[in-house]
Protein backbone atom coordinates (compact mmCIF):
# COMPACT_ATOMS: atom_id res chain seq x y z
CA UNK A 1 0.00 0.00 0.00
CA UNK A 2 1.50 3.63 -1.02
CA UNK A 3 2.08 6.18 1.35
CA UNK A 4 -0.26 7.80 -0.64
CA UNK A 5 -3.29 5.93 -0.03
CA UNK A 6 -1.93 5.61 3.57
CA UNK A 7 -2.34 9.31 4.05
CA UNK A 8 -5.83 9.32 2.24
CA UNK A 9 -7.11 6.64 4.47
CA UNK A 10 -5.86 8.28 7.93
CA UNK A 11 -7.54 11.66 6.60
CA UNK A 12 -10.48 10.03 5.59
CA UNK A 13 -10.83 8.44 9.47
CA UNK A 14 -10.06 12.13 11.45
CA UNK A 15 -13.03 13.15 8.83
CA UNK A 16 -15.69 10.55 10.29
CA UNK A 17 -14.63 10.96 13.65
CA UNK A 18 -14.98 14.59 13.51
CA UNK A 19 -18.59 14.77 11.80
CA UNK A 20 -19.82 11.52 14.04
CA UNK A 21 -18.87 14.27 17.03
CA UNK A 22 -20.59 17.10 15.90
CA UNK A 23 -23.64 14.90 14.72
CA UNK A 24 -23.55 13.53 18.64
CA UNK A 25 -22.94 17.07 20.00
CA UNK A 26 -26.08 18.14 17.76
CA UNK A 27 -27.85 15.35 19.07
CA UNK A 28 -27.43 15.80 22.97
CA UNK A 29 -27.48 20.15 23.68
CA UNK A 30 -25.78 21.19 26.39
CA UNK A 31 -28.15 20.62 29.78
CA UNK A 32 -29.46 23.80 31.15
CA UNK A 33 -28.43 22.76 34.97
CA UNK A 34 -29.72 25.08 37.50
CA UNK A 35 -27.01 27.80 38.92
CA UNK A 36 -25.14 27.12 41.86
CA UNK A 37 -21.65 25.45 42.72
CA UNK A 38 -20.40 21.90 43.56
CA UNK A 39 -17.62 22.77 45.93
CA UNK A 40 -14.87 20.47 47.15
CA UNK A 41 -13.90 16.64 45.50
CA UNK A 42 -16.43 14.46 46.78
CA UNK A 43 -17.32 16.05 49.68
CA UNK A 44 -18.52 18.64 48.19
CA UNK A 45 -21.06 21.33 49.96
CA UNK A 46 -22.15 18.54 52.29
CA UNK A 47 -20.21 19.68 55.51
CA UNK A 48 -22.18 22.96 55.23
CA UNK A 49 -25.37 21.70 54.41
CA UNK A 50 -25.26 19.70 57.22
CA UNK A 51 -24.20 22.27 59.80
CA UNK A 52 -26.45 22.08 62.94
CA UNK A 53 -28.65 25.39 62.74
CA UNK A 54 -31.95 26.10 65.02
CA UNK A 55 -34.68 24.38 63.67
CA UNK A 56 -37.80 26.89 62.79
CA UNK A 57 -34.82 28.43 60.43
CA UNK A 58 -33.76 27.05 57.60
CA UNK A 59 -30.34 28.21 58.13
CA UNK A 60 -27.34 30.06 56.92
CA UNK A 61 -26.05 27.49 53.78
CA UNK A 62 -29.65 27.28 52.60
CA UNK A 63 -30.69 30.98 53.14
CA UNK A 64 -27.43 32.25 51.19
CA UNK A 65 -27.65 29.76 48.68
CA UNK A 66 -31.47 30.55 47.82
CA UNK A 67 -30.85 34.29 47.89
CA UNK A 68 -27.92 33.72 45.67
CA UNK A 69 -29.00 30.76 43.12
CA UNK A 70 -32.83 30.88 43.63
CA UNK A 71 -34.99 28.32 45.05
CA UNK A 72 -33.64 25.31 43.09
CA UNK A 73 -29.94 25.03 42.60
CA UNK A 74 -27.36 22.78 41.82
CA UNK A 75 -24.53 21.26 44.58
CA UNK A 76 -22.85 18.14 45.00
CA UNK A 77 -24.18 16.39 48.66
CA UNK A 78 -23.39 13.17 50.04
CA UNK A 79 -21.01 12.18 47.47
CA UNK A 80 -22.88 13.24 44.03
CA UNK A 81 -24.43 15.83 42.07
CA UNK A 82 -27.29 17.34 43.42
CA UNK A 83 -30.44 19.29 42.84
CA UNK A 84 -31.26 20.86 45.84
CA UNK A 85 -35.20 22.27 45.68
CA UNK A 86 -36.74 24.77 47.91
CA UNK A 87 -39.38 25.30 45.40
CA UNK A 88 -43.00 23.76 46.45
CA UNK A 89 -44.47 23.18 42.62
CA UNK A 90 -40.87 21.07 42.19
CA UNK A 91 -41.15 19.28 45.88
CA UNK A 92 -44.89 18.13 44.86
CA UNK A 93 -43.98 17.17 41.20
CA UNK A 94 -40.94 15.17 42.74
CA UNK A 95 -43.22 13.28 45.53
CA UNK A 96 -45.92 12.99 43.07
CA UNK A 97 -44.21 11.25 40.56
CA UNK A 98 -42.18 8.72 42.79
CA UNK A 99 -41.40 5.54 40.37
CA UNK A 100 -42.01 7.42 37.85
CA UNK A 101 -39.37 9.94 36.85
CA UNK A 102 -38.27 10.10 40.66
CA UNK A 103 -36.84 7.15 43.43
CA UNK A 104 -36.26 7.22 46.92
CA UNK A 105 -32.47 6.77 47.06
CA UNK A 106 -31.17 7.46 50.95
CA UNK A 107 -26.96 7.10 51.20
CA UNK A 108 -25.96 3.66 52.26
CA UNK A 109 -24.90 4.10 55.02
CA UNK A 110 -28.51 4.40 56.03
CA UNK A 111 -29.37 1.32 54.90
CA UNK A 112 -26.71 -0.56 56.37
CA UNK A 113 -28.08 0.67 59.78
CA UNK A 114 -31.65 0.27 59.22
CA UNK A 115 -31.63 -2.88 56.98
CA UNK A 116 -31.95 -3.58 53.91
CA UNK A 117 -36.13 -4.69 53.59
CA UNK A 118 -36.57 -1.09 55.88
CA UNK A 119 -39.59 0.83 53.90
CA UNK A 120 -37.51 4.18 54.06
CA UNK A 121 -34.71 2.20 51.43
CA UNK A 122 -37.55 0.15 50.00
CA UNK A 123 -38.38 1.00 46.58
CA UNK A 124 -40.78 0.17 43.89
CA UNK A 125 -43.03 -3.05 44.47
CA UNK A 126 -41.77 -4.20 47.79
CA UNK A 127 -42.08 -0.89 49.50
CA UNK A 128 -45.90 -1.14 48.24
CA UNK A 129 -46.10 -4.42 49.62
CA UNK A 130 -44.34 -3.24 52.93
CA UNK A 131 -46.51 -0.37 53.58
CA UNK A 132 -49.67 -1.52 52.79
CA UNK A 133 -49.22 -4.00 55.65
CA UNK A 134 -48.80 -1.09 58.02
CA UNK A 135 -51.91 0.87 56.55
CA UNK A 136 -53.61 -2.13 57.01
CA UNK A 137 -52.70 -2.68 60.32
CA UNK A 138 -53.19 1.46 61.06
CA UNK A 139 -56.67 1.49 59.38
CA UNK A 140 -59.12 4.27 59.85
CA UNK A 141 -60.97 1.93 61.78
CA UNK A 142 -58.39 -0.02 63.96
CA UNK A 143 -57.34 3.74 64.76
CA UNK A 144 -61.03 4.40 66.36
CA UNK A 145 -61.46 1.10 68.52
CA UNK A 146 -57.89 0.15 69.41
CA UNK A 147 -55.26 2.43 68.91
CA UNK A 148 -57.49 5.83 70.56
CA UNK A 149 -57.65 3.72 73.86
CA UNK A 150 -54.29 2.87 73.88
CA UNK A 151 -52.41 6.15 72.88
CA UNK A 152 -54.77 7.78 75.88
CA UNK A 153 -53.42 5.06 78.78
CA UNK A 154 -49.72 5.52 77.71
CA UNK A 155 -50.02 9.15 77.73
CA UNK A 156 -51.45 8.96 81.52
CA UNK A 157 -48.74 6.37 82.33
CA UNK A 158 -46.20 9.33 81.26
CA UNK A 159 -48.17 12.60 82.71
CA UNK A 160 -49.39 10.97 85.80
CA UNK A 161 -45.81 9.83 86.82
CA UNK A 162 -44.77 13.54 87.12
CA UNK A 163 -44.25 15.25 90.45
CA UNK A 164 -45.56 18.72 91.44
CA UNK A 165 -42.65 21.43 90.98
CA UNK A 166 -40.49 19.02 89.62
CA UNK A 167 -37.54 19.86 86.74
CA UNK A 168 -37.38 17.13 84.27
CA UNK A 169 -37.02 16.45 80.35
CA UNK A 170 -39.82 17.04 78.10
CA UNK A 171 -37.75 15.91 75.26
CA UNK A 172 -36.96 12.66 77.51
CA UNK A 173 -40.50 12.46 78.50
CA UNK A 174 -42.05 12.39 75.31
CA UNK A 175 -39.68 9.85 73.80
CA UNK A 176 -40.36 7.41 77.09
CA UNK A 177 -44.40 7.89 75.98
CA UNK A 178 -44.08 7.16 72.30
CA UNK A 179 -41.13 4.07 72.93
CA UNK A 180 -43.67 2.33 75.34
CA UNK A 181 -46.55 3.33 72.84
CA UNK A 182 -44.72 1.41 70.29
CA UNK A 183 -43.45 -1.12 72.09
CA UNK A 184 -46.77 -2.40 73.29
CA UNK A 185 -48.21 -1.53 69.56
CA UNK A 186 -46.05 -3.86 67.59
CA UNK A 187 -45.29 -6.36 70.19
CA UNK A 188 -47.03 -6.02 73.07
CA UNK A 189 -44.13 -5.20 75.61
CA UNK A 190 -45.68 -3.94 78.63
CA UNK A 191 -43.92 -0.44 79.78
CA UNK A 192 -41.88 -0.19 82.83
CA UNK A 193 -40.79 -3.93 82.98
CA UNK A 194 -37.45 -5.49 82.74
CA UNK A 195 -37.58 -6.97 78.43
CA UNK A 196 -39.20 -3.29 77.57
CA UNK A 197 -35.97 -1.40 79.51
CA UNK A 198 -33.60 -3.48 78.23
CA UNK A 199 -34.98 -3.24 74.48
CA UNK A 200 -35.22 0.72 75.51
CA UNK A 201 -31.49 0.89 76.35
CA UNK A 202 -30.44 -1.02 72.94
CA UNK A 203 -32.77 1.14 71.23
CA UNK A 204 -31.02 4.17 72.12
CA UNK A 205 -27.71 3.01 71.67
CA UNK A 206 -29.02 2.15 68.20
CA UNK A 207 -30.59 5.41 67.12
CA UNK A 208 -27.13 7.64 68.23
CA UNK A 209 -25.86 6.04 65.55
CA UNK A 210 -28.32 6.33 62.99
CA UNK A 211 -27.69 9.89 63.23
CA UNK A 212 -23.65 9.62 63.62
CA UNK A 213 -21.06 9.77 60.81
CA UNK A 214 -21.10 6.38 59.01
CA UNK A 215 -17.88 4.85 60.33
CA UNK A 216 -17.95 1.66 61.40
CA UNK A 217 -14.58 0.68 63.90
CA UNK A 218 -14.51 0.00 67.37
CA UNK A 219 -15.85 2.56 69.26
CA UNK A 220 -17.72 4.71 67.07
CA UNK A 221 -21.33 5.37 67.46
CA UNK A 222 -22.07 3.69 64.46
CA UNK A 223 -20.37 0.39 65.01
CA UNK A 224 -21.99 0.59 68.47
CA UNK A 225 -25.52 1.11 67.10
CA UNK A 226 -24.96 -1.91 64.69
CA UNK A 227 -24.24 -4.11 67.62
CA UNK A 228 -28.07 -2.48 69.25
CA UNK A 229 -29.00 -3.22 65.92
CA UNK A 230 -28.43 -6.80 65.97
CA UNK A 231 -29.49 -7.33 69.63
CA UNK A 232 -32.75 -5.74 68.68
CA UNK A 233 -33.18 -7.88 65.84
CA UNK A 234 -32.81 -11.08 67.74
CA UNK A 235 -34.98 -9.94 70.47
CA UNK A 236 -37.65 -9.38 67.54
CA UNK A 237 -36.63 -12.99 66.21
CA UNK A 238 -37.51 -14.46 69.34
CA UNK A 239 -40.76 -13.11 69.80
CA UNK A 240 -41.78 -14.23 66.47
CA UNK A 241 -40.56 -17.55 67.64
CA UNK A 242 -42.20 -18.05 70.94
CA UNK A 243 -45.57 -16.65 68.61
CA UNK A 244 -45.07 -19.84 66.46
CA UNK A 245 -44.76 -22.20 69.44
CA UNK A 246 -47.94 -21.02 71.22
CA UNK A 247 -49.52 -21.13 67.70
CA UNK A 248 -48.96 -24.77 66.54
CA UNK A 249 -52.41 -24.95 65.31
CA UNK A 250 -51.81 -22.77 62.82
CA UNK A 251 -52.41 -19.52 61.69
CA UNK A 252 -55.14 -18.68 62.15
CA UNK A 253 -55.76 -19.47 66.30
CA UNK A 254 -53.25 -16.00 66.46
CA UNK A 255 -54.76 -13.22 67.85
CA UNK A 256 -54.80 -9.75 66.22
CA UNK A 257 -53.52 -7.50 69.13
CA UNK A 258 -50.20 -6.05 67.55
CA UNK A 259 -47.68 -5.58 64.46
CA UNK A 260 -46.03 -8.90 64.61
CA UNK A 261 -48.96 -11.12 64.94
CA UNK A 262 -50.32 -9.36 61.77
CA UNK A 263 -47.58 -9.66 59.99
CA UNK A 264 -47.75 -13.47 60.83
CA UNK A 265 -51.21 -13.69 59.84
CA UNK A 266 -51.44 -11.23 56.63
CA UNK A 267 -48.46 -11.44 55.09
CA UNK A 268 -45.82 -14.27 53.40
CA UNK A 269 -42.67 -11.71 54.39
CA UNK A 270 -39.51 -13.78 55.23
CA UNK A 271 -37.83 -13.49 58.52
CA UNK A 272 -35.57 -11.26 57.86
CA UNK A 273 -37.98 -9.10 56.19
CA UNK A 274 -40.17 -9.11 58.80
CA UNK A 275 -37.12 -8.06 61.25
CA UNK A 276 -36.52 -5.14 59.15
CA UNK A 277 -39.81 -3.89 59.40
CA UNK A 278 -40.70 -4.29 62.51
CA UNK A 279 -37.11 -2.04 63.71
CA UNK A 280 -37.96 0.43 60.81
CA UNK A 281 -41.76 0.95 62.26
CA UNK A 282 -40.08 0.94 65.81
CA UNK A 283 -37.67 3.55 64.35
CA UNK A 284 -40.53 5.65 62.64
CA UNK A 285 -43.01 5.47 65.08
CA UNK A 286 -40.45 6.53 68.11
CA UNK A 287 -39.00 9.40 66.96
CA UNK A 288 -40.73 11.46 64.73
CA UNK A 289 -43.77 11.52 67.09
CA UNK A 290 -42.10 12.32 70.04
CA UNK A 291 -39.89 15.22 68.18
CA UNK A 292 -42.91 16.36 67.78
CA UNK A 293 -44.68 16.25 71.24
CA UNK A 294 -41.44 17.79 72.41
CA UNK A 295 -41.74 20.75 69.93
CA UNK A 296 -44.87 21.16 70.91
CA UNK A 297 -44.48 22.14 74.63
CA UNK A 298 -41.62 23.96 73.80
CA UNK A 299 -43.85 26.37 71.24
CA UNK A 300 -46.66 26.41 73.52
CA UNK A 301 -45.59 28.82 76.49
CA UNK A 302 -44.70 31.10 73.75
CA UNK A 303 -48.33 31.82 72.62
CA UNK A 304 -50.57 31.70 75.95
CA UNK A 305 -53.57 32.70 73.90
CA UNK A 306 -52.79 29.45 72.45
CA UNK A 307 -52.69 27.66 75.71
CA UNK A 308 -55.58 29.34 76.62
CA UNK A 309 -58.14 28.47 73.43
CA UNK A 310 -57.08 24.99 74.16
CA UNK A 311 -57.91 25.07 78.10
CA UNK A 312 -61.07 26.39 76.80
CA UNK A 313 -61.74 23.65 73.68
CA UNK A 314 -60.40 20.81 76.07
CA UNK A 315 -62.92 21.93 79.29
CA UNK A 316 -65.94 21.40 76.67
CA UNK A 317 -64.63 18.21 75.72
CA UNK A 318 -64.55 17.10 79.65
CA UNK A 319 -67.93 18.70 80.42
CA UNK A 320 -69.85 17.15 77.57
CA UNK A 321 -68.26 14.06 78.94
CA UNK A 322 -69.51 14.22 82.35
CA UNK A 323 -73.03 14.69 81.01
CA UNK A 324 -72.63 11.94 79.02
CA UNK A 325 -71.33 9.33 81.86
CA UNK A 326 -68.03 8.96 79.80
CA UNK A 327 -64.33 8.56 81.03
CA UNK A 328 -62.14 7.21 78.16
CA UNK A 329 -61.87 9.57 75.42
CA UNK A 330 -63.95 8.87 72.16
CA UNK A 331 -63.74 9.34 68.30
CA UNK A 332 -65.91 12.29 68.41
CA UNK A 333 -64.28 13.85 71.58
CA UNK A 334 -60.64 13.75 69.41
CA UNK A 335 -62.84 14.79 66.30
CA UNK A 336 -64.08 17.91 68.21
CA UNK A 337 -60.23 18.77 69.14
CA UNK A 338 -60.35 21.55 65.80
CA UNK A 339 -57.85 23.94 67.16
CA UNK A 340 -55.87 21.00 68.97
CA UNK A 341 -55.46 20.08 65.28
CA UNK A 342 -54.23 23.80 64.29
CA UNK A 343 -51.70 23.47 67.06
CA UNK A 344 -50.34 20.57 65.77
CA UNK A 345 -50.29 21.48 62.23
CA UNK A 346 -48.56 24.80 63.16
CA UNK A 347 -45.84 22.57 65.36
CA UNK A 348 -45.18 20.28 62.51
CA UNK A 349 -45.01 23.25 60.11
CA UNK A 350 -43.00 25.40 61.98
CA UNK A 351 -40.41 22.50 63.96
CA UNK A 352 -40.04 20.06 60.65
CA UNK A 353 -39.16 17.21 61.90
CA UNK A 354 -38.14 15.75 58.44
CA UNK A 355 -36.10 18.17 56.64
CA UNK A 356 -35.22 17.16 53.94
CA UNK A 357 -36.09 13.90 51.48
CA UNK A 358 -33.63 12.24 49.27
CA UNK A 359 -34.95 10.96 45.73
CA UNK A 360 -32.56 10.70 42.51
CA UNK A 361 -34.05 11.16 38.59
CA UNK A 362 -34.75 8.05 37.28
CA UNK A 363 -35.12 9.82 33.70
CA UNK A 364 -33.83 13.24 32.31
CA UNK A 365 -36.25 15.57 33.75
CA UNK A 366 -37.17 19.23 32.52
CA UNK A 367 -38.65 21.68 34.89
CA UNK A 368 -39.04 25.35 34.77
CA UNK A 369 -36.45 25.28 32.16
CA UNK A 370 -34.11 23.62 34.32
CA UNK A 371 -32.77 20.12 33.20
CA UNK A 372 -32.74 17.75 35.94
CA UNK A 373 -30.10 14.48 34.74
CA UNK A 374 -31.17 11.05 35.00
CA UNK A 375 -29.17 9.73 38.07
CA UNK A 376 -28.83 12.81 39.96
CA UNK A 377 -29.93 12.94 43.40
CA UNK A 378 -32.75 15.39 43.95
CA UNK A 379 -33.26 16.78 47.71
CA UNK A 380 -37.02 18.52 47.89
CA UNK A 381 -36.27 20.48 51.25
CA UNK A 382 -39.73 20.10 52.62
CA UNK A 383 -38.88 22.86 55.84
CA UNK A 384 -37.45 25.94 52.81
CA UNK A 385 -41.02 25.27 51.71
CA UNK A 386 -42.83 25.67 55.07
CA UNK A 387 -41.07 28.59 55.84
CA UNK A 388 -41.08 30.73 52.72
CA UNK A 389 -42.49 33.62 53.71
CA UNK A 390 -44.28 33.87 50.29
CA UNK A 391 -46.61 31.11 50.78
CA UNK A 392 -46.67 31.56 55.16
CA UNK A 393 -47.38 34.93 56.19
CA UNK A 394 -44.69 35.30 58.97
CA UNK A 395 -43.82 32.37 58.91
CA UNK A 396 -41.54 32.01 61.76
CA UNK A 397 -44.35 33.04 64.14
CA UNK A 398 -46.38 30.51 65.81
CA UNK A 399 -49.71 30.87 64.60
CA UNK A 400 -52.26 28.16 65.25
CA UNK A 401 -54.71 30.63 63.98
CA UNK A 402 -53.87 30.51 60.42
CA UNK A 403 -54.77 26.78 59.83
CA UNK A 404 -58.15 28.02 60.93
CA UNK A 405 -58.12 30.60 58.58
CA UNK A 406 -57.77 27.53 56.06
CA UNK A 407 -60.19 25.68 57.27
CA UNK A 408 -62.86 28.58 56.78
CA UNK A 409 -61.42 29.81 52.90
CA UNK A 410 -61.86 25.93 52.22
CA UNK A 411 -65.37 25.45 53.19
CA UNK A 412 -66.43 28.26 51.05
CA UNK A 413 -64.17 28.23 48.21
CA UNK A 414 -64.76 23.91 47.81
CA UNK A 415 -61.40 23.86 47.04
CA UNK A 416 -57.71 23.26 48.41
CA UNK A 417 -56.05 26.74 49.25
CA UNK A 418 -52.38 27.55 48.66
CA UNK A 419 -51.48 26.84 52.19
CA UNK A 420 -52.54 23.40 53.04
CA UNK A 421 -51.27 22.35 49.45
CA UNK A 422 -47.73 23.19 50.27
CA UNK A 423 -47.95 21.66 53.66
CA UNK A 424 -46.05 18.26 53.63
CA UNK A 425 -44.81 17.38 57.31
CA UNK A 426 -45.45 13.28 56.45
CA UNK A 427 -44.09 13.76 52.45
CA UNK A 428 -46.94 12.61 49.77
CA UNK A 429 -48.00 10.89 46.95
CA UNK A 430 -47.19 6.60 47.12
CA UNK A 431 -44.77 7.66 49.72
CA UNK A 432 -46.71 9.55 52.19
CA UNK A 433 -46.23 8.13 55.46
CA UNK A 434 -48.33 5.34 56.79
CA UNK A 435 -48.27 6.38 60.33
CA UNK A 436 -49.36 10.27 59.62
CA UNK A 437 -52.76 9.88 61.24
CA UNK A 438 -51.63 7.69 64.31
CA UNK A 439 -48.40 10.96 64.81
CA UNK A 440 -51.28 13.41 64.94
CA UNK A 441 -53.63 11.14 67.27
CA UNK A 442 -50.94 11.28 69.83
CA UNK A 443 -50.11 14.65 69.34
CA UNK A 444 -53.85 15.42 69.91
CA UNK A 445 -54.33 13.43 73.08
CA UNK A 446 -51.20 14.04 74.81
CA UNK A 447 -52.01 18.07 74.56
CA UNK A 448 -55.63 17.37 76.15
CA UNK A 449 -54.22 15.51 78.85
CA UNK A 450 -51.10 18.05 79.02
CA UNK A 451 -53.54 20.95 78.84
CA UNK A 452 -55.92 19.80 81.76
CA UNK A 453 -53.34 18.84 84.30
CA UNK A 454 -50.53 20.81 84.18
CA UNK A 455 -48.95 24.49 83.72
CA UNK A 456 -45.51 24.20 82.72
CA UNK A 457 -42.50 26.83 82.03
CA UNK A 458 -39.37 26.39 80.19
CA UNK A 459 -36.52 25.80 83.28
CA UNK A 460 -33.04 27.03 80.90
CA UNK A 461 -32.61 28.77 76.98
CA UNK A 462 -32.76 25.49 75.03
CA UNK A 463 -33.80 25.48 71.57
CA UNK A 464 -34.94 22.83 69.12
CA UNK A 465 -31.61 22.25 66.66
CA UNK A 466 -31.19 20.74 62.84
CA UNK A 467 -28.48 18.04 62.59
CA UNK A 468 -30.35 17.81 59.93
CA UNK A 469 -32.11 15.06 62.65
CA UNK A 470 -33.78 17.87 65.41
CA UNK A 471 -33.21 17.35 68.88
CA UNK A 472 -33.49 19.42 72.13
CA UNK A 473 -29.42 20.00 72.96
CA UNK A 474 -30.15 19.94 76.63
CA UNK A 475 -33.22 17.97 76.80
CA UNK A 476 -36.00 20.72 76.70
CA UNK A 477 -36.20 20.97 80.68
CA UNK A 478 -39.18 21.91 81.77
CA UNK A 479 -40.83 22.62 85.76
CA UNK A 480 -44.44 21.71 86.35
CA UNK A 481 -47.49 22.51 88.19
CA UNK A 482 -50.35 20.63 88.35
CA UNK A 483 -53.76 21.93 88.10
CA UNK A 484 -57.53 20.78 86.77
CA UNK A 485 -59.97 21.66 84.39
CA UNK A 486 -61.62 18.19 85.17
Amino acid sequence: MSDSHLTFCFLSSILALIVIFILIKRKKPRLNLPPGKMGWPFLGETLGYLKPYSATTIGDFMEKHIARYGTIYKSQLFGEPAIVSADAGLNRFILQNEGKLFECSYPRSIGGILGKWSMLVLVGDMHRDMRNISLNFLSYARLRTHLLKEVEKHTLIVLNSWKENSTFSAQDEAKKFTFNLMAKHIMSLDPGNLETEQLKKEYISFMKGVVSAPLNFPGTAYWKALKSRSTILKFIERKMEERVKRNQVGKESLEEDDLLNWVLMHSNLSTEQILDLVLSLLFAGHETSSVAIALAIYLLPSCPRAIQQLREEHGEIVKLKKQAGEVELTWDDYKRMEFTNCVVNETLRLGNVVRFLHRKALKDVRYKGYDIPRGWKVLPVISAVHLDPALFDQPQHFNPWRWQLEVQGNSKSGSCSNTSNNFMPFGGGPRLCAGSELAKLEMAVFIHHLILNYQWELVDSDQPIAYPFVDFPKGLLIRVQSHSLI
